[in-house]
């Protein structure tokens, strides 16, 4: 087993946590972390395919570079907005999930 494979199995692992949160876990937030997870795996992943190249004396691959750094900042940017939009729900409701019948307990509660 070589690295890049090592890096390989890693990205793939990771991109598979991050399917099993965005499928079991209910709540927006967990939801959140666990696209993070995913996109750093297929970032990893991108960043092995850059690299193999390397090895065989190549220079490495700018275009997977370069979707790697654009891939960053469009999560940072896009975890940041769903972060917002969770605490706005959560500033309406009183509760972070779109149930109604989980919300209007706690918005009975508050008000």
């Amino acid at each position: 087993m070589n690295v890049v494979m090592l890096f390989g199995i890693c990205a793939a692992v990771l991109v598979g946590l991050g399917l099993f949160g965005l499928i079991v876990r209910p709540h927006p937030l967990r939801k959140i972390l666990a696209l993070n997870v995913l996109s750093s795996g297929v970032f990893l992943l991108f960043g092995v395919i850059a690299r193999r190249g390397t090895a065989a004396g190549l220079g490495g691959d700018p275009v997977p570079q370069a979707m790697v750094i654009t891939g960053i900042v469009v999560a940072f940017s896009s975890t940041a907005m769903a972060v917002a939009l969770v605490l706005r729900l959560f500033k309406e409701s009183g509760a972070v999930t779109l149930d109604v019948a989980e919300a209007e307990p706690a918005k009975r509660d508050g008000g």
